[in-house]
């Protein structure tokens, strides 16, 4: 089972988003079966395995065990991933896009931009894992207080500085082989409910 899962494929994606199909998916974290679901959804057993094929159909889950018990055949499912994401990518040309968007200190900039790293980052980790390889990433994830506007525009400028001469110093487009990788640095204010 995959920690996330980032979904491409628009019936895929509405499918986590039917109420009966997100409270089956989220319910097999651990396996299943549709007897063993029907009475924690509320719904018959017929249901709930209608409910599970059509999940079954679409990826989002995926058989682990059959059981028999006298002449029926129990299917034990999981869902195939801990957690899903929607990609961009579903949306086909309603999707957010960075180059749309001609503001970029706006907020839809930087939402396009995050739709962007999802959709490519899902593509390429789907790719990586077709190949049983690992897809390089890097990620930083930080909470800065600042004192004050003019505190928080002197780290913008010392930020932008300190990346622009660590591109330049690494930056190597004519080297053999040379594969580029795409730095994104978001800053937004840290909702309330943000650790510090």
């Amino acid at each position: 089972m995959l920690e996330v899962e980032v979904l491409e494929r628009p019936k895929a994606a509405a499918l986590t988003l039917d109420p009966i199909k997100g409270r089956l998916l989220a319910a097999l974290a651990k396996p299943g079966s549709a007897a063993s679901l029907a009475s924690e959804v509320g719904l018959s057993r017929q249901k709930v395995n209608y409910h599970l094929r059509v999940l079954e159909d679409h990826g989002l889950v995926e058989p682990v065990e059959e059981r028999q018990w006298g002449g029926l055949t129990e299917r034990m499912l999981v869902a195939t991933a801990k957690s899903y994401v929607v990609s961009p990518a579903a949306l086909g040309p309603l999707a957010a896009d960075p180059g749309r968007t001609r503001d970029r200190l706006s907020a839809s900039y930087l939402v396009a931009v995050a739709a962007r790293t999802v959709r490519e980052v899902g593509a390429l980790w789907r790719r990586a894992r077709e190949s049983q390889k690992r897809l390089a990433t890097l990620s930083l994830d930080v909470v800065i207080s600042f004192k004050s506007p003019a505190e928080r525009a002197a780290f913008t400028r010392e930020l932008t500085n300190a990346v622009t001469q660590l591109a330049a110093r690494y930056h190597d487009a004519s080297a053999p082989g040379a594969r580029p990788h795409r730095l994104v640095v978001h800053s937004y204010p840290a909702p309330n409910e943000c650790p510090s």
